[in-house]
């Protein structure tokens, strides 16, 4: 019962994820945590992981059979 939810959810947060991703690409937006300047590479790493993630939850979210 709880799985459908899991797959909407987690596919939807890295939708968001990949999302922000793209944005600090296009953007170039610096990100800085404490005194470390997170590199703009790990953007260019992050889109497509975080992407693939999400289609891959879509796509088992939309091809299982669901039974309540």
């Amino acid at each position: 019962m709880f799985e459908k939810l899991y797959l909407a959810l987690s596919g939807a947060i890295f939708f968001g994820v990949s999302m922000v991703h793209l944005y600090r690409l296009y953007v170039e937006l610096p990100l800085i945590i404490g005194n470390y300047t997170l590199p703009l590479w790990a953007s260019y790493a992050g889109f497509p992981v975080s992407l693939a993630l999400s289609i891959w939850a879509y796509l088992i979210f939309s091809r299982r059979t669901w039974r309540w």
